[in-house]
């Protein structure tokens, strides 16, 4: 791959003064970019390009592999085209970037009058802030309220937790439907590999030996200090406990009867993009990047075939803490489906109010978005409602509810919780759904739009009498549960195609007939 598509850290002097800002452009400049920024200082913004690639024709690339080898080819080839002169001109300005082929972006720090110049560029399309966020999480707590959780270390068997069995992943285990050869990225927290119930699932450990090129990065080269897993951790590390949790929803299981994830079979990979809970939309995208190409332990020779067939992204980046410009996650979002890869996401613990579904990427057509429900198909006070009014669309969200309140997985560092709570344990349900149903259907793996519409179409309905937009509460779909809880038994009966059916000849009862004699009156 060429030295300027791969992510560029230009540790040079700060760039010098340029003129004052144009008001020519400054409608393609966030005005949210400098808030809390004082003059002459630099804020950490992203610099997206005019040019996207046009991804259209993926859609005709039958093997899944290839899809992802075909788009990542045209997105790295366009933002390397595209990308070069502007690279090239903050190299000569001594201004730091690196380089995105998601959304094509640089990732720049720049003053007022950096900002103003690039955008008087025309291969410049606009210029967004990069602001960190904090993840929203939902305390895990028993139903007194009292925090509580598993010792670490070695814990009792425990039998699959009645969340595996209500979504009915057990019945696929049962036909030998477990998830194998198909991989789960978990772009989180990060994660801990040695945890019992991940380590043997983590595509890097071989059953004798750990290699991490290929199945982790951490997106995080800048973490706070004090932060456990320092910066650019060579592997996979979990600063808050939050990834080892969503992983093990997602796949894990011990081998000794601690089967806690949807997809026991599948294997996991994973980036870390989040600081403690903080990310960026340049970290989100960092890692989707990793997931749907992964690299060796510099960041060098991606390698699409190598890539996650599923991401589950338990987090969600407002407006008002990161993602000013929802425009950016929503082409990366597109770029990765279009490729193959389904994009499962939480969508978000804003409560009980109509339109609480409102932040990136859970409010795109292109996320797989997921409600959450108790282990009886009540919705979570938490769960976020839609419809999606932010961007003006009024679209339906979410598309289908899981369990996601006190439902067992792991816990930092060896241990199990049986309260972990929130959209963000939903959603690995449904990313360990899908890894089921591309184990027991391989004609459908790749397939992200067909997958979702069989979730949706095999989903156990359900009502409510709250009624929010265009969507009546008491029909189906609605803006609280969407389409309903996911069901696998019902999915992968709509997913398989039916037998076919053998046509017989029947037995001649009768002798046939003889012709008439035309010569007979």
């Amino acid at each position: 791959m060429n030295n300027a598509m791969k992510r560029l850290f230009l540790y040079l002097a700060a760039c010098a003064a340029l003129p004052g800002a144009l008001p020519a452009q400054e409608g393609k400049i966030d005005a949210r970019l400098f808030e809390a920024v004082s003059p002459g200082e630099r804020a950490s913004c992203l610099v997206v390009m005019t040019e996207q690639a046009d991804l259209s024709a993926a859609a005709a690339i039958a093997d899944p592999v290839e899809r992802r080898r075909f788009v990542f080819e045209i997105l790295t080839e366009v933002a390397r085209r595209t990308q070069a002169p502007l690279v090239e001109k903050l190299r000569a300005g001594g201004v730091l970037a690196r380089s995105h082929y998601l959304g094509n972006f640089l990732e720049i720090r720049a003053d007022r009058s950096v900002a103003a110049e690039l955008a008087a560029r025309p291969d410049v399309l606009r210029i967004a802030p990069n602001r960190p966020w904090r993840l929203e999480r939902i305390p895990e707590r028993e139903p007194s309220g009292f925090l509580g959780a598993e010792p670490s270390g070695a814990s009792s068997p425990a039998a699959p937790g009645p969340n595996l069995e209500r979504i009915g992943a057990t019945a696929l285990w049962a036909r030998g439907i477990r998830g194998q050869g198909i991989v789960v990225g978990d772009a989180d927290t990060g994660f801990a590999w040695e945890h019992p119930a991940l380590k043997p699932r983590y595509r890097g450990f071989d059953g004798a030996t750990a290699s991490h090129a290929y199945n982790w990065h951490d997106a995080v080269h800048d973490a706070g200090a004090g932060n456990s897993c320092v910066s650019d951790s060579p592997a996979p590390c979990d600063d808050s406990g939050h990834g080892t949790s969503t992983s093990g929803l997602a796949v894990g299981d011990d081998g000794a009867g601690n089967a806690i994830g949807v997809a026991p079979g599948a294997r996991l990979i994973g980036c870390r993009n989040m600081d403690r809970g903080v990310g960026t939309p340049a970290r989100y995208t960092e890692c989707f990047e990793f997931l749907l190409a992964p690299t060796d332990a510099s960041g060098d020779n991606p390698r699409p075939d190598l890539g996650a067939d599923v991401i589950n992204n338990s987090w969600g980046c407002p407006a008002s803490e990161g993602c000013t410009d929802p425009q950016i996650l929503r082409s990366v979002v597109e770029s990765v489906k279009a490729a193959g890869v389904a994009v499962v996401v939480s969508a978000g613990n804003g409560g009980a109010a109509c339109g609480t579904i409102s932040d990136a990427p859970a409010i795109y057509e292109a996320s797989f978005s997921i409600g959450a429900t108790t282990n009886t198909d009540v919705i979570a006070s938490f769960s976020s409602r839609g419809p999606v009014t932010v961007d003006g669309s009024n679209r339906l969200k979410p598309d289908v509810v899981a369990p996601g309140f006190n439902v067992r997985t792991s816990s930092l560092p060896d241990g199990y919780t049986p309260f972990f709570t929130g959209t963000s344990a939903s959603a690995p349900h449904v990313a360990g759904a899908v890894a089921l149903l591309w184990s027991g259907v391989a004609s459908l793996r790749g397939d992200v739009a067909r997958t979702e519409e069989i979730l949706r179409g095999s989903a156990v309905p359900l009502t409510s009498g709250e009624t929010c937009g265009p969507f009546p509460g008491n029909a189906v779909p609605n803006a609280v549960f969407g389409f309903g809880r996911i069901d696998l038994l019902a999915a992968l009966d709509l997913a398989e195609p039916p037998a076919p059916r053998i046509v017989r000849p029947l037995p001649e009862r009768h002798p046939p007939a003889r012709p008439l004699d035309p010569r007979r009156p």
